[in-house]
């Protein structure tokens, strides 16, 4: 990947280096010629006889010949000019999307290896514990349950790369059904409270929630929200999930007391592999793939996702989705 990433960085440096030869090239035919015109003209001028009777209309015709040429030149080298630098804008930012992609490539690598050796190792440590030593009862199901969660972790994980690569691809088909948002919400509590039972989550939901929607896709979005949510905010703080039925929508909120996300960097959080950059959440685990698959789930869904501060501090992710047409009945 660090091969690949300085052979496009030579040939970016070589390729300016040919254009800025190409630009300095084209200025010195254009100076050649302009002088090469004038020095003919003088020729042309000096060559007329000034006591002829039609001098000044040879002398005329001479300046308009030069000024036919002087014109033609600085056309065609401005048209030349333009093309190059259309050439060099659309090679500059092809190169530069090549370059963006092999970073997200080498970040993902390393925030992966980072995010499957953790649970892995766990992983491998309580069998270890389980094989080697006899433990009581209760010892033994919290080691079990231990683990159980690092599997569900990694579980994610998985599902996260593959959905994502499947909806790229297209290759994902998507099965719309009716599906209560509480009951959804609820199953996602349940599944968080026994993975993180230190953690703190509130849930406000209101009855005739429903949606048309693919229950595995809502499932995971839902997931991401709460993951990210418990990522960023403060162990001792509480999380707030809230679904209510406007006349025509379904809302999901998932609410956080964390540090909040500043104004620039609400749009970015979307993008594919962005992550967070300050110093308060720099060093959260994660691959940048979370939201990106929210966002990409919600389109698909005709929905929208909205960021807004929480208050007194933290962020508000909203799913809007349109409401079954037979919840108002």
């Amino acid at each position: 990947m660090q091969k690949k990433s300085k052979q496009i960085k030579s040939i970016f440096l070589l390729y300016w280096f040919l254009l800025a030869y190409i630009i300095a090239a084209l200025v010195w035919w254009y100076i050649a010629l302009s002088r090469q015109n004038r020095q003919m003209t003088t020729y042309k001028l000096q060559s007329l006889d000034k006591n002829a009777s039609d001098y000044i209309v040879g002398y005329q015709r001479i300046q308009s010949e030069y000024q036919r040429k002087t014109t033609q030149f600085i056309g065609e080298g401005s048209i030349f000019f333009l093309l190059i630098g259309a050439g060099a804008i659309f090679v500059y930012r092809a190169v530069n999307k090549e370059l963006k992609i092999t970073r997200q490539q080498q970040h993902l690598m390393m925030a992966l290896t980072h995010e499957l050796k953790t649970p892995i190792a766990v992983t491998k440590l309580n069998l270890e514990t389980l094989q080697k030593r006899k433990l009581e009862e209760q010892q033994t199901k919290k080691l079990l349950q231990n683990t159980l969660q690092e599997a569900n972790r990694m579980n994610a994980l998985c599902n996260n790369m593959l959905l994502s690569s499947q909806m790229e691809a297209g290759g994902y088909r998507i099965t719309f059904e009716p599906i209560d948002m509480a009951e959804l919400v609820q199953s996602s509590v349940m599944e968080f409270g026994s993975r993180y039972p230190e953690k703190k989550i509130t849930t406000f939901a209101g009855k005739g929630c429903i949606t048309e929607g693919d229950h595995l896709l809502l499932q995971i979005a839902l997931n991401n929200l709460v993951e990210n949510a418990i990522k960023y905010a403060p162990k001792e703080s509480i999380l707030t999930i809230t679904v209510k039925h406007t006349e025509s929508e379904i809302v999901l909120a998932v609410a956080d007391l964390g540090n909040g996300i500043e104004a620039g960097e609400k749009k970015k959080v979307f993008q594919k592999f962005y992550r967070l950059g300050n110093e308060a959440t720099k060093s959260a685990k994660g691959t940048g793939l979370g939201l990106y698959l929210v966002n990409k789930i919600v389109l698909a869904h005709k929905g929208k996702i909205n960021i807004t501060d929480n208050q007194p501090t933290g962020t508000i992710f909203s799913i809007s989705l349109p409401a079954d047409e037979e919840s108002h009945l």
